[in-house]
């Protein structure tokens, strides 16, 4: 009897055990479901579906040096791509549950406004005509465009350069610095050519069919590092160009965690480690943490 009133016990011990170890509800009534620290949002926030789901869409570049280069790996590796594990992270989801959606710049509002991606870190400008689709968090960084030049060029000094018209440059379709470029050339027409990424801009200066490729400095820098003595840049940043994250337009409580997250990662030091293993070996200045815009 006695014993059979112990076994009694013990059973009744690790029930209770048990249910607690399965317990632990949240605001949302779910937590992550990757194994990582359990989170707890409001029911029905962006926040807390993707929590529940325990995966995510997240829209980068591939084809950024130090920013977001599809790796070794196979998948993208870069400041974007670090910035973008720090907002997953905090959401509750690991690593492993992000699929990576390689988004050039004339298709950033597209896979954002369609929900193609649950958000866009991908070198993307802050600027009021892409806030008339989608909304910004941020800034996370602030880059300057410039202009990448063979080694031994010395024709191009800054984009007075190409008020001449003898001088072709090379910009991304959809991109802040495309649009840039063309206040500084004399016949947009002829001199502007564009692609949809920057590899095919910097294999076109390579084969001589443009002079230069114009894009923010750290874009440039990346591809300096990655082939020492071949480029340099032609002249200082012309430009601020301040890099936010895209989220749907109306999505305020999603912009605002995300950029509560990035305060966070200024005030851990995660931001700074995010910079120095990746677009920070190319040489280029992390600077003061931005403050973020919440309007």
């Amino acid at each position: 009897m006695r014993f059979t009133r112990v076994a009694a016990l013990a059973t009744a011990a690790a029930l209770t055990f048990g249910m607690t170890a399965c317990g632990g509800d949240s605001e949302s009534g779910d937590t992550g479901s990757t194994g990582g620290e359990t989170k707890s949002f409001t029911a029905g926030s962006t926040m807390d579906r993707l929590n529940k789901a325990g995966a995510i869409k997240v829209g980068t570049k591939f084809d950024q040096p130090g920013f977001g280069l599809k790796g070794l790996s196979g998948k993208p590796e870069g400041f974007d791509v670090e910035v973008a594990k720090i907002i997953v992270k905090e959401l509750g989801i690991s690593d492993d549950k992000i699929e990576y959606v390689e988004t050039p710049s004339k298709v950033r509002e597209d896979v954002i406004v369609n929900g193609t991606v649950d958000f866009v870190v991908a070198t993307y400008t802050i600027n009021d005509l892409r806030k008339e689709r989608i909304a910004f968090a941020g800034p996370y960084y602030e880059a300057g465009q410039n202009i990448l030049v063979k080694a031994d060029d010395t024709s191009i000094t800054g984009p007075d350069s190409f008020k001449a018209g003898d001088k072709k440059v090379c910009s991304v379709t959809g991109s802040t610095p495309a649009e840039t470029i063309k206040t500084s050339v004399k016949d947009v027409a002829s001199q502007l050519v564009l692609f949809d990424t920057y590899d095919k801009c910097v294999a076109a200066l390579d084969g001589g069919q443009v002079n230069a490729v114009t894009t923010d400095n750290v874009i440039l820098l990346g591809y300096i590092a990655k082939n020492e003595g071949k480029y340099k840049l032609a002249g200082e940043n012309f430009t601020k160009e301040p890099y936010g994250i895209g989220v749907k337009k109306d999505d305020t409580d999603f912009r605002n965690f995300i950029n509560d997250t990035l305060e966070k990662a200024y005030a851990d030091g995660s931001w700074k480690k995010a910079w120095d293993d990746t677009a920070g070996k190319f040489g280029a200045e992390l600077g003061t943490a931005p403050a973020v815009n919440r309007y």
